[in-house]
């Protein structure tokens, strides 16, 4: 009788360890997506051309608004809608309000152009990158991150 409650025992502490690893690993990794990344690698712009045009993805939740998202890319506020899932990531409705700065469109334009395509997302550590198959792809590091 104590063997039969000692694996009994054994098997739910075992269960219940193994179900708390991976609902935490899984819950970890969405949290971290969402909050604010910084631009630091995309197509041929340089790193400081990304810093200087203070280049960003806010990724936070707003509960009023769940998967509406905003960007700027040196000049004009943008916006889109986002959905993230297992390491899939879906970018539709980009946007933007209609100023003009000169020297700071070309990051811009390209950004709108091309987040639509960009369907997979990977973190790791502080870095977020987005691809696609094609070969496009978009690097940011955690805005928060020293």
């Amino acid at each position: 009788m104590k063997f039969l409650q000692s694996i009994g025992i054994l098997s739910l502490i075992l269960i219940l360890t193994v179900s708390c690893k991976s609902s935490s690993s899984t819950s970890v990794s969405m949290e971290n997506i969402h909050r604010k990344w910084m631009l630091v690698e995309y197509k041929d712009f340089t790193k400081q051309e990304l810093t200087n045009l203070e280049s960003y993805i806010d990724l936070t939740k707003n509960p009023e608004t769940p998967s509406r998202y905003t960007a700027k890319m040196g000049c004009n506020g943008m916006f889109f809608t986002a959905e993230f899932n297992k390491g899939k990531a879906k970018f539709s409705g980009v946007g933007s309000t209609m100023m003009y700065c000169e020297g700071r469109m070309r990051l811009e334009e390209l950004f709108g152009k091309d987040l639509p395509t960009l369907n997979q997302y990977k973190i790791e550590g502080h870095f977020l990158t987005l691809t696609n198959p094609n070969g496009g792809k978009m690097k940011f590091v955690a805005a928060d991150w020293d």
